[in-house]
Order: structure tokens, then sequence, then C-alpha cells
């Protein structure tokens, strides 16, 4: 199977190895993620630099731990400072669903606990590290056009994942 006909994966750019989180930093690179990006299935995005944020940035969290109440208007996404980023998270959002719809993605795997990519626990909006459940703004928007998010402490699962799409994975040519 050539590399075209592979289901494409999104995939948080921080998991990359790139330094574009909040601190400037990277969240490594796990060996599957090697692996996929090796085969062209991977996507990469930062949803926040993509939505116009830069690194280093302030951090920030949503009050409440919701994504989709951020989608819907209803709470904002707060710096710690009080700042409203929350047009920088809807830009990026956007844009990652533009680029799983361009790219044909069903399967993500980002950052858990990012305010943009966490997809089972984020922060609660108080800056005191306490997490609730809840997902990140990207993450709610994926799920509605119906992408399976994974973070990367479900590697396992995600590939299975990848595996039981037709074609075990790959896209009909």
């Amino acid at each position: 199977m050539n590399r075209s006909n592979r289901h494409k994966v999104l995939v948080s750019a921080c998991l990359l190895g790139q330094p574009v989180r909040y601190d400037g930093r990277a969240s490594g690179h796990p060996d599957l993620l090697q692996r996929w990006q090796s085969e062209g299935r991977i996507v990469p995005l930062c949803p926040e630099v993509a939505g116009g944020l830069p690194t280093p940035r302030p951090p920030a969290e949503i009050p409440g731990g919701q994504g989709r109440d951020v989608l819907d208007g209803q709470v904002q996404v707060l710096t710690v400072s009080g700042e409203d980023v929350s047009a920088q998270f809807l830009a990026g959002a956007q844009l990652a669903l533009a680029l799983v719809r361009r790219h044909g993605v069903r399967i993500a795997v980002l950052k858990s606990g990012s305010p943009s990519c966490g997809n089972a626990l984020t922060y609660d909006g108080t800056f005191s590290d306490t997490k609730v459940a809840g997902e990140g703004v990207t993450t709610a928007l994926l799920r509605r056009e119906g992408v399976q998010v994974f973070s990367e402490l479900e590697l396992e699962a995600a590939e299975l994942a990848l595996q039981q799409l037709p074609n075990g994975g790959a896209v009909d040519s």
C-alpha cells in the first residue's frame, strides 16, 4: 500500500517534538507517532498557534473546563491575567476542522489536559491545577464532526481505532 492511500491522523504538533506549547516546550515524540510519521499518516497542528497565539504564551483555561461551552458562546477561554483568547482558540479549532475535512481524518491524537486539545480532562479555569472532566475547544469541534479524539496517553486505543477503519487504515484509491 502506498503512502497516499493511508488514513491520516491529526496530531498535536507538541507531541511531534515541536516547541509550540504555551511554555515554549514540546511534549515528546512517542514511538507510535514516529512510525505514523514515517508512514505519511500525520497531519500536524497546534490549534493555539494556528489560531494566532504566540509561543510562549500565558497559560489559558476554560472556566468550567468545557470546550463545547466555548463553541456555543457560553464561556470564554481566559489567560491567567484574565485576557479573553476565545477568538484565537475558535480560529484554531476551525483550522483543525478544515484539515480534518481536507484529509478525510477520522482519528486525532491531541495533547491531554489542554484547553484546545484535552479529550477527557481539562483545567477548571481557576489556575489552581484543578482538572475536571471535560474537553478542549478543538476536541469538542472535532467530535461534533465525528472524529475520534485520543490523547497521547491512549496511543494503543488510537492505533486500534485506526486499524478498525475500513481497509485496515487504508483509504480506497
